[in-house]
């Protein structure tokens, strides 16, 4: 048997305590220190390792949201690039002058920027101009311009397109 003895400061006198369990007498006689189990630990490094990831991942896909973002962006700017240029054509250029308005067109992306890992690559556009899709009496005066965007990044295909119409009376002939 071992036996501990125990203060106690409000009566002023001392108390024998037998003890029987082991575990008790080692921490009785060591005094009380407390430390963490494997389990505990391991639980808590596994904890870790998953935020660690997800942490990771996030990341990740934040970039990879940001490269497609700037790519959807150079898209739309030459798309609305290519239509203010129609946009300055006269009727003749449009309807009457084949050949005028160029059917294809390439434009870079210019990937300066260290967070754009795919590099630089090109956008490829087509234009075509036909008949609009109309029956009314004005349809002879009326064109619809159609140009399609489309370009590869990281193995997948993007397309984008934007349509407008042109009228033979329409704004032109005010400016010219």
């Amino acid at each position: 048997m071992f036996a501990v003895k125990t203060y106690l400061y409000e009566n002023r006198r001392v108390v024998d305590e037998k003890i029987q369990n082991p575990r008790e007498r080692l921490s009785h006689a060591r005094g009380s220190r407390s430390a963490f189990t494997l389990v505990e630990v391991l639980v808590g490094v596994a904890v870790t390792a998953v935020m660690g990831i997800a942490l990771y991942a996030g990341i990740g896909v934040a970039f990879s949201q940001l490269r497609l973002s700037r790519e959807n962006l150079r898209a739309t700017q030459i798309l609305e690039g290519k239509m203010e240029i129609l946009r300055n054509y006269n009727w003749d250029q449009v309807a009457n002058y084949s050949g005028f308005i160029p059917s294809s067109f390439t434009e870079p992306f210019y990937a300066g920027n260290p967070t754009n890992t795919s590099g630089n690559f090109v956008y490829s556009g087509k234009v075509t101009v036909t008949a609009a899709p109309v029956t009314e009496s004005y349809s002879n005066d009326l064109k619809m311009i159609t140009i399609k965007l489309s370009w590869i990044s990281r193995g997948v295909t993007h397309k984008r397109q934007a349509i407008t119409f042109v009228s033979q009376f329409g704004l032109q002939r005010y400016v010219y």
